[in-house]
């Protein structure tokens, strides 16, 4: 509030009033008293009359002024700040957060900046009943010891590389291995068990965490400083999870980058998927070998184990006897996308549970997605809230390009060079059948 005192000391000079975030500039002008030469009496007495005249009316304004500051003038309304809690800490000490995505129909996506994970994901059943359909763990110690890579946003290079090496401008490059001969995933320390820095993006079209990270030339022996850019967007209009990738190099690289959630559309620890209706919209995929690794191939799923063109049961031909099955103990394998243009974002998968009524529709601008049935999960795992994840309780539908990409030139190429941009976007769409 303004002194009474120092605004008389000033009336000759215009005042400025703070309206909440708005300034307003008063229009009242004070001569100084006595300014004027007074000649005669007649004179003296008409501008006493005009000073006592306005003596109120000056002091009236002063009144109304210093009320005027004090009322309370609405201020422009304060972006809301993203839900953000301490996680827990990892091995080397450092604190790591989780940040609450919400949209206006109760569906959350909790975020963690621990390898960019996506811990939790609450989608309502067909009753409305809020359910979290992803597996995970209720603590970062757990994803940085285990080996499930849980949620996580996978890099610098998603699934196997064959034998942990590859060829790009005459170069040989040579990676850890991590999966038997092969490399899996980006090697020992991938980009699931880095901390990532984070940014609330969040506008008109939904709430949204940005996540950040620079893998240095030679991490996990991969050549180039890449800049990774990763934003999570829970849709405003509608249950949907999008998730866009981004990324820069300074030199000649390969990239595969994704998510590797974990659903069960029953809810997280809620028996298997064996009876989920899978549809997936591909009429090849590229065949593994013992090791899982491509043969360069592409085989046609009709009258195969691998067709779901049209809706089945994950757990109809699950257990035939097929070689592909058998190298993968289950599904665990790359589909080739029946895409009518190259980076188009088009449909990937539908799921559907009957127990549930709970349905999630997978769309994305990758030539390829991996669907894993979870046959490495075997009960040993406790995740969120003590529940046992046992064999198949899982699926992945992994957004993606071919597995050992770089090492077979009839594929998709996933090379990015110094000037280029990389761009995807995998969308998760949840609804209800009735």
């Amino acid at each position: 509030m303004y002194r009474h005192d120092a605004v008389l000391g000033r009336m000759a000079s215009s005042r400025t009033v703070m309206f909440g975030s708005q300034t307003a500039h008063s229009a009242i002008s004070l001569h100084p008293i006595g300014a004027s030469v007074v000649r005669t009496k007649k004179s003296e007495e008409t501008t006493m009359a005009r000073r006592n005249a306005t003596i109120p009316a000056i002091v009236a304004a002063i009144f109304f002024l210093d009320a005027t500051a004090m009322l309370p003038y609405p201020k422009a309304e304060a972006k809301s700040q993203m839900p953000k809690q301490v996680f827990g800490k990892i091995q080397d000490g450092q604190s790591v957060d989780l940040y609450t995505l919400t949209n206006k129909y109760g569906m959350t996506a909790a975020i963690s900046n621990f390898g960019g994970t996506l811990v939790s994901l609450k989608v309502p059943d067909r009753d409305g009943k809020i359910g979290d359909v992803v597996l995970g763990y209720d603590n970062p110690a757990d994803y940085e010891s285990g080996k499930a890579y849980f949620g996580a946003t996978i890099g610098r290079y998603g699934n196997r590389i064959a034998h942990g090496k590859f060829t790009l401008d005459g170069v040989v490059y040579t990676l850890p291995l991590n999966n038997g001969e092969n490399t899996l995933h980006g090697g020992i320390r991938g980009f699931n068990s880095r901390v990532w820095t984070t940014k609330d993006v969040s506008s008109s079209a939904g709430e949204a965490l940005e996540l950040t990270y620079l893998s240095k030339d030679g991490e996990e022996g991969f050549p180039g400083n890449l800049s990774v850019k990763v934003v999570y967007t829970l849709l405003a209009d509608e249950n949907a999870l999008r998730i866009d990738y981004s990324a820069t190099t300074d030199k000649d690289t390969v990239l595969n980058l994704t998510n590797h959630s974990y659903f069960n559309l029953a809810g997280q620890g809620n028996g298997d998927i064996l009876q989920h209706q899978l549809t997936l919209y591909a009429s090849q995929i590229t065949p593994v070998d013992a090791s899982l690794i491509p043969t360069g191939k592409l085989q046609d799923v009709h009258n195969t184990p691998f067709d779901f063109l049209q809706p089945m049961a994950i757990g109809a031909r699950i257990n035939m006897n097929d070689e592909q099955l058998k190298f993968g103990r289950g599904y665990d394998h790359n589909w080739v996308l029946d895409k009518k243009s190259p980076s188009a974002l088009s449909p990937a998968a539908r799921a559907y549970d009957a127990q549930s009524g709970r349905v999630v529709e997978v769309s994305t601008t990758e030539p390829g997605v991996q669907f894993y049935t979870g046959n490495f999960l075997d009960g040993t795992i406790h995740g969120k809230d003590g529940k046992v994840y046992g064999f198949r309780s899982a699926f992945c539908l992994e957004t993606q390009h071919f597995p050992d990409s770089p090492n077979h030139k009839n594929f998709p190429s996933t090379e990015l060079k110094p000037g280029q941009t990389f761009h995807s976007t995998s969308i998760y769409k949840f609804t209800v059948q009735k």
